[in-house]
């Protein structure tokens, strides 16, 4: 049998939309481990001068005008796939993608970002492409900006994100509920009390991870940070910086003066297992972070959760009963002294993220993938 051949798209838009990616292809290397897998970056197909200033204009706008923002969230959210902005957008890159394609011959495209899925999918429908084309939502809620007749399988969080789909216009059997897909390390089973003697923590006192990176600036995680640290309750903190050295450097005036156990660390790439130490999170929305949580049976409080997608993100959490949502740094710290004072609480919080996902969202993912792209090439061949 030929060698399989898959492209997977994301795009520097967050990381969220990456670390699906990485997911997916985590998961195919398990299951299909001589396939030859390609990921691209979306921008990579876009000027450079268009890429950074996209780019920048997101950040800047959900940071500094998340008003704004939310406007241009909701007004984009009632387009229709026909409408001159989608078509302007089906149009970026355009040329340079069906050439790539074509030289590669995928058997299969996989996408996580909604421009990327837009361009395939309307190549598709003019049959100028022949490859089916998957479109892995990253969120927990549907814009717009993901509905594309032209898809050929749509793979989502929840079963709301798949009636959205179907009240928009997507037929049922092109969509599978398979989880937004997170990388298989988060399944796995870790050793708890190995982990924490490795931090330098202790094992018998509440664990707080706190994702300061997502804040951007450092005067909001900082804080969150100085509430755990001068809290009467005992809790031990793990602050991840990630690549944010200003917030990293400011913590260590709070760490002297703690009155409880803190770690912080800069980027990390084992997350899960600071999650399966940890008995709540503090974090922004994002539909992978979520994901990941859940996955862990780790309960969420949400502070500051982007406008649109990621507050949609937020409200499903809080239906599920597997988290909360503050919106003021005063909201903020009467939740976590409520947790600390009250350990029966938090407990039920936990009880609900532990039953909130299934689990092995990558594998049902990858299992269907790899499915459409054996009845894809049977196809072909009676044709």
């Amino acid at each position: 049998m030929k060698q399989l051949r898959i492209l997977v798209f994301s795009a520097g838009f967050g990381n969220g939309h990456f670390r699906a990616a990485q997911a997916m292809i985590e998961g195919l290397r398990v299951k299909a481990p001589d396939a030859e897998i390609i990921h691209l970056d979306f921008g990579d197909f876009l000027s450079k001068r268009l890429n950074t200033m996209a780019k920048n204009v997101y950040l800047e706008m959900t940071k500094h005008t998340p008003k704004i923002w939310k406007k241009l969230y909701n007004i984009t959210d009632r387009l229709q796939p026909e409408s001159r902005i989608q078509g302007f957008l089906k149009q970026l890159g355009r040329r340079d993608f069906l050439q790539y394609i074509q030289a590669f011959a995928p058997d299969l495209i996989v996408c996580t970002y909604p421009t990327i899925s837009s361009i395939l999918a309307q190549l598709r429908l003019e049959q100028l492409l022949q490859v089916p084309v998957i479109t892995v939502i990253t969120d927990y809620t549907l814009h717009s900006h993901w509905v594309h007749p032209g898809v050929d399988q749509y793979m989502v969080a929840c079963e709301e994100v798949k009636a959205s789909l179907v009240s928009r216009g997507i037929k049922a059997p092109r969509i599978l509920v398979t989880g937004i897909p997170v990388s298989p390390k988060f399944d796995l089973e870790m050793d708890r009390g190995h982990i924490i003697s490795r931090l330098g923590l202790r094992p018998n006192i509440p664990t707080f991870l706190v994702m300061g990176g997502a804040y951007g600036g450092s005067k909001s995680a900082t804080r969150i940070c100085k509430t755990l640290a001068d809290s009467p309750e005992p809790v031990q903190t793990i602050v991840v910086c990630g690549k944010n050295t200003r917030l990293y450097h400011s913590l260590g005036e709070v760490i002297e003066q703690s009155l409880n156990p803190m770690v912080r660390l800069g980027y990390v790439h084992n997350l899960e297992e600071l999650m399966s130490v940890s008995d709540l999170i503090i974090t922004k929305a994002g539909g992978l972070t979520v994901s990941e949580a859940l996955t862990k049976h780790l309960p969420l409080v949400i502070y500051k959760a982007i406008p649109g997608q990621e507050e949609e993100n937020a409200r499903f959490v809080e239906r599920l009963g597997a988290g909360q949502v503050a919106g003021t740094e005063e909201e903020l710290e009467w939740i976590l002294k409520r947790f600390l004072s009250n350990p029966k609480e938090m407990e039920k919080v936990r009880e609900k993220a532990a039953v909130a996902l299934p689990g092995r969202s990558t594998e049902r993912a990858v299992e269907a993938m790899l499915q459409l792209t054996m009845n894809s090439r049977n196809e072909q061949k009676i044709g």
